[in-house]
């Protein structure tokens, strides 16, 4: 089955706040990577030879990554230049070739594990982004990621994500309030927690949502008599209970379902008549997808 691309995009992927985080984020795998020199490519290569790269797909998914790729070989050689046959938010069959590359031979093995690494995680992440997404579809269940995501790389993880389907969660501990059990429990319960959140975001004149986890049918009854939230996140609930949550809730607030939720029984969360569900192994439990890239000297 052949996808277009992702259109919808977030107006987060088009700023310039944005390209700068991902050109930062280069840069120090780059550096990471090369050290003080890639000395393989500078001793075996003579340094003017030409080179084309073929991306080779050995798996079938949703391809991601392919304009990370591209700032990566530019960044080493800025008169590379890359044909595409497939984009972001593309499925990819084995065998299929995704791009050509052309370019300076030495800056093509110096890019090579960087791009590999980049491309085979994020459309891993894609790929099973897209898979849940198509078990919930007839519902009314989003599914979205988590913060639990690989450290200094969240902006790849959560592009990811986007191109496969699925929908972004908060970004950090910044763009959310989100109080969860351990914030309850140090607040002196779910009534103090949010009294307290209220009136923190009215004395730093922050507009925030608030979202509150419960464990519990009693404790959703307390967030419920309380009131001042916007979004529910039932946690570790089966999907009957979840069922009886949102009768309970009877559409005053969003709802959302997290714990223990896999490709098995996503789509009994997502009929139970949640709004959103988010799967944390999204992002921290995901089968990179296998591509190649082959680099032949141009005569």
């Amino acid at each position: 089955m052949k996808l277009k691309p992702t259109r919808n995009i977030p107006s987060v992927y088009h700023s310039k706040s944005f390209r700068e985080k991902l050109d930062a984020l280069i840069d120090v795998t780059l550096k990471e990577d090369i050290g003080e020199c890639d000395h393989t490519s500078f001793a075996c290569i003579p340094a003017n030879s030409k080179a084309d790269g073929q991306l080779l797909v050995k798996d079938d998914g949703i391809l991601a990554g392919v304009e990370v790729a591209k700032r990566i070989f530019k960044k080493l050689d800025k008169k590379t230049t890359l044909s595409t046959f497939y984009r972001d938010g593309d499925w990819v069959e084995n065998g299929e070739i995704a791009f050509i590359v052309n370019g300076n031979a030495r800056m093509m093995h110096t890019a090579e594990r960087l791009v590999l690494n980049v491309m085979q995680r994020m459309s891993g992440i894609a790929t099973m982004a897209h898979k849940l997404s198509k078990l919930c579809e007839g519902t009314n269940a989003v599914i979205l990621d988590t913060r639990k995501t690989t450290p200094g790389i969240r902006l790849l993880e959560k592009w990811a994500v986007h191109i496969g389907g699925a929908t972004n969660h908060r970004w950090g501990l910044y763009d959310m309030i989100l109080i969860k059990d351990n914030h309850v429990h140090c607040s002196g319960g779910i009534k103090n927690a949010i009294k307290n959140a209220r009136e923190y975001l009215k004395e730093s004149q922050k507009k925030l949502e608030i979202e509150i986890e419960v464990g519990s049918l009693d404790e959703l009854k307390e967030v419920l008599d309380t009131g001042g939230v916007n979004r529910i996140l039932l946690d570790n609930f089966s999907p009957d209970l979840v069922k009886k949550a949102t009768h309970l809730i009877d559409g005053k607030y969003k709802t959302e379902a997290s714990g223990g939720i896999t490709e098995k029984n996503i789509r009994q969360y997502a009929l139970a008549g949640v709004d959103y569900i988010s799967v944390g192994a999204l992002t921290h439990s995901i089968k990179s997808l296998d591509l190649s890239l082959k680099i032949y000297p141009v005569e």
